[in-house]
């Protein structure tokens, strides 16, 4: 599919996976629903304090505006930022990370 790539770090708040998941839904839905990407799954560490969100399409700016407002009102994020990869996967691609949830 598409090289750019939205890769979300975020600190897990919830006592269990239950809340990502259905964020998981909610942002799979919006994707799709834009046409912006796909998104592609998580980690999630085992004792849930913290994972990774990984997001891809063809225009890693078009996917964050799609997905930013799901990410900053997410109740299981203490804190959440979102690296935005502009380019296939490599050294000298374009990045920048922003804060999504403080």
């Amino acid at each position: 599919m598409a090289e750019h790539a939205v890769i979300v770090a975020f600190t897990y708040a919830a006592k269990s996976p239950q809340p990502l998941f259905v964020l998981e839904d909610r942002l799979r839905e919006a994707i799709d629903t834009a046409r912006v990407g796909e998104f592609d799954g998580n980690e999630l560490a085992s004792d849930l304090s913290a994972g990774t969100l990984y997001m891809y399409g063809p225009d890693a700016e078009a996917l964050f505006q799609v997905v930013r407002p799901l990410l900053s009102e997410a109740p299981c994020f203490r804190t959440a930022t979102a690296t935005l990869r502009v380019g296939p996967p490599g050294d000298g691609v374009p990045e920048r990370t922003e804060e999504v949830r403080s």
